[in-house]
């Protein structure tokens, strides 16, 4: 019995290349262009152990445009085939070689940054060609060699009058592929996928301004200054980006400049950056930026840019990096990540969950530790980040575990807390008869006011929470901390926000109290208000609009997805009218024998309580103006 590799049969590669394999047919650039990086790195490393007896230089490639020729060229100035490895790498399998490359030199190639993992790279030529042309010489001592082919299972090889050590590819443009002969387009591929390959990538020239002295001496004035104009590369990548680099090498400037090469219509300032560097037990490098995001959840329009030693892959990033960070925005770079075919979409697999953990830790780690060290400069950027922080708690638990250490709750008057310091400072006050705390809170600032007020005027602290998912939020730390819970400042009068032991004695007698309330509810409408009645301060407002907090927060929940009680968040708004027993307008109201002047005083109380609630809207409206004027008269 014998054993052996079954070959891919080349007939089999080209209509499924057409067709299948890749789904975009503008990555044939950047194969090719990988293609040759990886042939200039195995190149270097072969000159650095000294296999390869050549001078390795300061090799490119070049990418040129023949439009009357229909033709494109990439060139690069790497290793080079001989006939022999045209043969075994293009005709038999169309492997870039890669593999068996680093296979070979596995202890001493690990660090070279091959590209590896290509496959079927060459073949995506045959997306935008109708013929192919490889001319090649080797670093060897042999002689050059010229492959062509059409995009049948016919090839021709023969030898080749190149003298010059390295690779051209000419792909003869297809008439349905006519666009990449455009100057426009070709620089906008480069710079989409070839923007920090780490070899320099040449497309045409460009003039600079080179400034000369003349002679020796140096004279102030500046006649004596000439500026010449000289032709030169247009190199279109950055060969050594940030993140390639050791964080020690780079200054805030730096981080803030990258930021601006990779987002270049970006015009505010990210507000910090995380620096990711790790070798075990998989290699990732990137850094991610936190940018100025507010309480909306805008669509990104710049995501965070996944490479793979230093290619572009894709934008789309989920999987690899937790949901709720899919809003910052940087660059990730890991030739660990598995990729389907083309290269652009994401295997599931283990190794993708380990990096996501890694990258929630990284960030949670870096928020610690910029809270710790200023801490004052950590909240005035609060609101700016807070929406991806609440997010992350409630869709990571491992985040969650870690937030404590910096999730902030601040104040309406600008005072920012800990979980652990809200219930250190609000304990001694805000603790009720049955031994819970109780943190109040605003969602507006202004729609509130009165009821923060009132609040303010018993001593207690107003935490004002504002973000889209607070409710989602406080439902989860309330799960995790029983004897603590949330109530927003409107949801009931304040005494019985914080209950008390002491209780306000009512002015009515029971039966008095039976007959106001049929008094109001025959006015008051029953569909959108339950009406209360309660012994309250005699100083405190007659008619209070309350939303009872479970009914409203459950509500919000259905409404921003993913909690509540089903179907919650269509239900009619309801309201409790809390009516102050103990107040002159009750007493007024019920002694009131006269029925219109009976109805008028609860209309106008009503439109009043609805008015510090922000209730009062249209007609309702015109009409309690209109009869507020009759009445000052």
């Amino acid at each position: 019995m014998t054993t052996g590799k079954i070959n891919v049969s080349v007939e089999n590669i080209f209509p499924l290349i057409k067709k299948f394999l890749y789904s975009d047919h503008e990555i044939f650039l950047r194969e090719l262009i990988s293609n040759g990086t990886d042939a200039t790195l195995k190149l270097k490393h072969l000159t650095s152990i000294g296999e390869a007896k050549v001078e390795y230089g300061n090799p490119i490639i070049e990418v040129k445009i023949d439009k009357e020729g229909k033709k494109l060229h990439i060139i690069d100035q790497g290793l080079g085939m001989t006939a022999d490895e045209v043969e075994k790498y293009i005709n038999q399998v169309a492997f870039s070689g890669a593999e068996e490359f680093l296979d070979k030199y596995k202890d001493s190639a690990k660090d070279s940054g091959i590209i590896g993992h290509f496959g079927l790279g060459f073949y995506s030529a045959f997306m935008v060609a109708e013929k192919v042309e490889i001319i090649t010489k080797s670093f060897k001592d042999e002689p050059a060699a010229h492959w062509t082919c059409d995009g049948s299972p016919e090839f021709t090889l023969e030898p080749a009058d190149k003298t010059t050590r390295g690779t051209e590819i000419i792909l003869h443009i297809a008439e349905d592929s006519l666009e990449f002969l455009e100057d426009s387009k070709i620089n906008q591929l480069l710079n989409k996928y070839n923007k920090f390959m780490p070899i320099p990538i040449k497309f045409g020239t460009k003039t600079e301004k080179i400034e000369q002295k003349k002679g020796e001496e140096v004279a102030v004035e500046d006649k004596d200054k000439i500026f010449t104009e000289v032709e030169v590369d247009n190199i279109i990548n950055n060969p050594n980006p940030a993140w390639t680099k050791q964080p020690t090498e780079l200054s805030d400037e730096d981080y803030k400049n990258f930021y601006r090469e990779v987002y270049p219509m970006q015009f505010e300032e990210p507000l910090f950056h995380i620096h990711l560097n790790v070798d075990y037990p998989f290699n990732l490098t990137g850094i991610l930026y936190f940018p100025k995001l507010g309480s909306d959840l805008q669509i990104q329009k710049d995501k965070i840019q996944l490479y793979q030693n230093q290619v572009y892959v894709t934008d789309n990033v989920e999987g690899i990096v937790p949901e709720f960070l899919t809003m910052l925005k940087g660059v990730i770079d890991s030739p660990d990540i598995p990729l389907n075919v083309s290269r652009s979409g994401l295997q599931a697999d283990a190794a993708v969950k380990k990096i996501s953990n890694y990258i929630t830790r990284k960030v949670a780690d870096k928020l610690k530790s910029l809270f710790t060290e200023n801490r004052e400069d950590f909240e005035q950027k609060w609101n700016d980040i807070k929406i991806v922080l609440e997010y992350g708690m409630l869709s990571e638990d491992k985040f969650y575990e870690k937030a404590g250490a910096f999730v902030l709750y601040p104040t309406v008057d600008g005072k920012y807390y800990t979980l652990e310091e809200l219930k250190e400072n609000l304990a001694a006050n805000q603790t009720d008869k049955d031994g819970k705390l109780v943190v109040l809170y605003a969602g507006n600032k202004e729609a509130q006011h009165s009821y923060i007020e009132i609040a303010k005027d018993k001593g207690y602290e107003v935490l004002l929470l504002d973000s889209p998912i607070i409710s989602h939020l406080i439902q989860k730390i309330e799960g995790d901390n029983s004897n603590m819970t949330f109530v927003r400042v409107d949801s009931d009068h304040v005494d019985n926000l914080i209950k008390k032991e002491e209780t306000t004695i009512s002015k009515l007698s029971e039966e008095e109290q039976t007959n106001l309330k049929t008094v109001l509810e025959a006015i008051v409408p029953k569909q959108t208000y339950s009406v209360q009645l309660e012994a309250l301060d005699s100083n405190a407002s007659p008619f209070i609009i309350t939303q009872p907090e479970f009914m409203r927060r459950m509500k919000e929940m259905s409404q921003s997805g993913g909690g509540g009680m089903f179907g919650m968040g269509n239900m009619p708004e309801m309201y409790n009218l809390v009516v102050n027993t103990n107040s002159e307008l009750a007493t007024s109201i019920l002694n009131n024998k006269d029925k219109d002047a009976q109805e008028s005083l609860v209309k106008q109380a009503l439109d009043l309580a609805k008015l510090s609630q922000n209730l009062l809207k249209g007609e309702a409206l015109t009409a309690f103006v209109k009869r507020s004027f009759e009445l000052i008269k």
